[in-house]
């Protein structure tokens, strides 16, 4: 179910079919619709915004966008983190990557700190002093979506001219071939070190209404949960840790029915 959901999201969200054949990027009314999930509203085919991008619009131009923060808050207060398991392309990718039969390794929790600091510097510091967007020139699932259709020329030659002489599209690419690399061997590895949208909704998760509870009667500590966790955790620790991303996937496989989730 999680996949079909999952899917559904990638194709409902890049749904724009005419910009194969009238070779632009939608601009229509869904467009000013900021869902939270990372993907770039310069992919031709979007229908909706990517809320990092929006949000750094805002801090450029030195505005208090309400807007936006009622769609962190508002997700963030009901789901916590629930987008990023269920909703998210960019998520979606990583985690069909690690399904390729290579040497797996475990990220050190120290390295999911390092979100917080993309938030902090790449989203709002070094934008609001640049005038510049920084994380969304770099972002690999803009690159994805957006740049490359333009390198290969879907907007027209002048576009594809332009990008192509661009030292900065050399690096986007880089990073987006080093997290597309990096997922086959780490669960993630993107969103839990780079992505400033997990890092806001993760916050959430301790106060959100939709809770997971771990009974600790029923837990025997067996680690199932974490052998299938997309992010590494251990939920009997802390079941509404900022890094859960509420997939669910502990309590399928939860032989002891340990692990609920509830409306608080």
């Amino acid at each position: 179910m999680r996949r079909i959901i999952q899917i559904l999201s990638l194709i409902i969200n890049n749904s724009f079919l005419a910009a194969l054949w009238k070779r632009t990027i939608y601009q229509g009314s869904t467009k000013s619709i900021c869902v939270p999930l990372l993907n770039c509203y310069a992919c031709p085919l979007a229908t909706t915004s990517c809320p990092i991008g929006t949000l750094q619009h805002f801090i450029v131009t030195k505005a208090i966008s309400l807007y936006v923060i009622g769609v962190f808050g508002t997700i963030g207060i009901i789901l916590g983190k629930w987008t990023c398991g269920w909703l998210c392309p960019f998520g979606l990718l990583q985690e069909l990557l690690y399904k390729i039969k290579s040497r797996k390794i475990i990220m050190k929790r120290l390295f999911n700190l390092s979100k917080y600091l993309v938030l902090i510097f790449m989203v709002i510091l070094i934008p609001f002093f640049t005038l510049e967007t920084w994380f969304c020139k770099l972002c690999p699932q803009g690159t994805l979506g957006g740049g490359l259709p333009i390198a290969f020329g879907f907007l027209g030659e002048y576009l594809q001219s332009q990008i192509l002489t661009s030292s900065l599209f050399y690096l986007k690419l880089f990073i987006l071939l080093s997290v597309i690399v990096l997922s086959i061997f780490i669960k993630r590895i993107f969103c839990r070190t780079m992505c400033p949208l997990g890092a806001i909704l993760g916050l959430f998760n301790p106060i959100s209404l939709l809770k997971l509870k771990v009974i600790d009667s029923k837990c025997n500590k067996c680690n199932i949960c974490m052998t299938v966790c997309p992010v590494d955790i251990k939920i009997y620790e802390s079941p509404n840790s900022p890094e859960c991303i509420r997939c669910m996937e502990c309590k399928k496989v939860c032989k002891r029915n340990a692990i609920e989730w509830s409306w608080r």
